[in-house]
């Protein structure tokens, strides 16, 4: 089971439609795929038109088992959501003993799934902290500004504490271009700071897409909503690189 986290401190990155259509893209693959959602705003489940009366707060917070908050979404698809009580949960987790490892205690008895796909908030915070201590890689999107860089910058000193404090092997899988425009001379000069930082590490850029704004509106994935759309064929490509990366691990 890859536990992923799909992470950036910086806000307008591109994480939850990421979180949305890679997951997705991996179900339609045959994979088995249980999405957290440990954002208090909620926006996964938004996105994939789902609503749960028991989310992570419950587990967290009520030690209500975890197959109880699961809520199947799509086909080989399931989530368990979150929403605004994950705030004061923050609060309560913070005088729990061994504050950073509460999701990997609540979780560890997760099974059946090829891929957990976490969805984190654009903060440095606890909930994220429990995030990182859990996942053992990440995808990181990086949109095309110049203060995603720095949010980047925040997310790899931060790595490295967790991995030496937790005896962690966290790694990055994939850093992500999002919201690429090859028209604009930002994107670009952005694309060539990414590549020299992370070479090896960079996936395919997700360009600008209209109709990735579109199918959010209506509650699907691009795969339902346009499935011929560039952003299909982008997150596609991300897709097969993740898969990819994930056959080279196990060589």
């Amino acid at each position: 089971m890859r536990r992923v986290a799909v992470i950036n401190y910086k806000g307008g990155t591109g994480k939850t439609s990421t979180v949305v259509t890679v997951a997705h893209g991996l179900a339609l693959k045959g994979h088995k795929v249980l999405v957290i959602d440990t954002d208090p705003q909620g926006s996964a489940g938004y996105q994939l038109g789902v609503q749960s009366a028991k989310s992570l707060y419950d587990i967290v917070i009520n030690g209500t088992p975890v197959s109880e908050c699961i809520l199947s979404a799509r086909p080989n698809l399931d989530i368990i959501c979150a929403n605004e009580h994950l705030y004061p949960a923050e609060l309560l987790m913070a005088k729990m003993p061994q504050k950073e490892k509460v999701f990997s205690k609540m979780l560890m008895a997760l099974e059946g799934y090829d891929f957990v796909i976490l969805d984190c908030a654009p903060s440095l915070n606890l909930l994220n902290q429990n995030a990182l201590v859990f996942a053992d890689e990440l995808l990181i999107p990086v949109s095309m500004e110049y203060l995603s860089l720095v949010g980047v910058k925040q997310l790899l000193n931060n790595i490295k504490i967790i991995n030496r404090i937790f005896n962690k092997q966290l790694a990055i899988t994939k850093v992500i271009p999002t919201f690429f425009d090859k028209r604009n001379k930002k994107s670009k000069d952005i694309l060539e700071s990414l590549e020299r930082v992370f070479p090896g590490f960079l996936s395919s850029p997700i360009r600008v897409s209209v109709a990735m704004s579109e199918s959010t509106g209506h509650r699907k994935t691009i795969f339902e909503f346009d499935p011929l759309s560039k952003g299909a064929e982008d997150y596609t490509k991300l897709i097969n690189e993740v898969l990819i990366h994930g056959e080279e691990k196990t060589i």
